[in-house]
């Protein structure tokens, strides 16, 4: 009886982490799966390879229409979508208030003009538009 319960402890040692691991496996997949067949048009996506995009259309059940610019519709197999990302929000504050209501509207007035004279000055470099990355 001795001389079994090495052997045993061993492939139990071995056989544990080997279930624990397809398990989450399995659930990763799944959870994959879920996402691809959650897609609709209008929602923000980013693909495996790093691109951000917004759905246009999910009729097909092997690909994807992903609009990366405005009228750009480029065609993407499902399996190349990693996540859903949600729309960065504008940190703004909003306010009841006339008096912050007006300040606002002029720092807003202000931010226009200002970014029309950037315009004016040549190419510019498009701020990231995702993750909320500053």
């Amino acid at each position: 009886m001795e001389g079994l319960f090495l052997p045993l402890l061993l492939m139990l040692v071995v056989a544990i982490p080997l279930v624990m691991g397809t398990r989450k496996q399995k659930r990763m997949m799944a959870q994959q799966q879920e996402l691809q067949n959650s897609l609709a048009p209008g929602d923000r996506v980013m693909t495996t390879s790093g691109l951000y995009a917004t759905v246009a259309d999910a009729s097909d059940e092997t690909t994807i229409d992903l609009e990366i610019a405005d009228g750009v519709v480029t065609t993407w197999l499902r399996q190349a979508v990693r996540e859903k990302i949600n729309p960065v929000a504008d940190d703004e504050p909003a306010s009841d208030e006339e008096g912050d209501t007006a300040l606002v509207e002029d720092s807003t007035v202000a931010e226009a003009d200002e970014k029309e004279t950037e315009a004016a000055k040549g190419p510019q470099v498009a701020p990231p538009l995702e993750h909320g990355k500053k």
